[in-house]
């Protein structure tokens, strides 16, 4: 499986969208400090994911997700989970 999947920022209340094909382990690495991108944006926490068969579909749809239109679509997607945290 591959995955596409959404953290939310504690600190800065923005999400950061990535892709894998190990989840729990990417995350783990998020949450330690070892991705550039996000190393000083923590605490972060996982507030959505998708799962796909195929690497090009996750990284696709991780292109749309980073697009004006997938944040549209986050936004609207996640707007009880944002208001939560």
């Amino acid at each position: 499986m591959h995955y596409v999947y959404v953290l939310f920022s504690n600190k800065d209340k923005k999400l950061y969208t990535g892709s894998t094909s190990n989840l729990v382990e990417r995350i783990k690495r998020h949450k330690r400090g070892l991705i550039r991108a996000t190393k000083y944006r923590r605490p972060l926490k996982l507030i959505y994911y998708e799962a796909c068969l195929s690497r090009k579909d996750s990284m696709r749809r991780e292109i749309y997700l980073k697009s004006a239109w997938g944040k549209k679509y986050l936004k609207n997607r996640l707007k009880d989970t944002v208001k939560i945290i």
